[in-house]
């Protein structure tokens, strides 16, 4: 059984489980293309499969952070293993200093690849994983 956790971690949990689904639609829909910039070109499949394959899992990420508390541990250590998945689809469109979400300079493009350690320490912290590791 898990214990309580906090308020803190818990409206956090909430948070990103909410971002990351409206992400996942933004996948489906209106940020397609923004998303297909980060497919590396070195991935043998096709950028709009990528897209909107990842954006089906981080509507499912982000509705079993909301809707599976009681498994919040395993979820967010999902969630932090998904984040770093997607990491080189970052690097890769800062190395092709492809525009994309505004991220119109190498210094916007290399500013957001430090973000992504924090999403990983967030999907952690909010589900309290990291100190039920084994």
């Amino acid at each position: 059984m898990l214990p309580p956790t906090s308020r803190a971690r818990t409206v956090a949990r909430i948070l990103l489980g909410a971002a990351l689904t409206l992400a996942g639609v933004g996948h489906l829909t209106t940020l397609r293309r923004e998303f297909q910039a980060q497919v590396p070109g070195w991935l043998p499949l096709d950028p709009d499969f990528v897209v909107l394959a990842s954006g089906v899992v981080e509507i499912v990420l982000g509705a079993a952070l909301l809707a599976l508390p009681r498994q919040r541990v395993t979820v967010g250590w999902v969630v932090a293993a998904f984040f770093v998945a997607v990491f080189p689809g970052n690097v890769s469109q800062y190395l092709t200093r492809t525009d994309a979400f505004g991220l119109n300079t190498d210094g916007a493009r290399l500013t957001r690849l430090f973000f992504q350690p924090l999403l990983v320490l967030w999907a952690l912290w909010s589900t309290g994983a990291w100190p039920r590791r084994r």
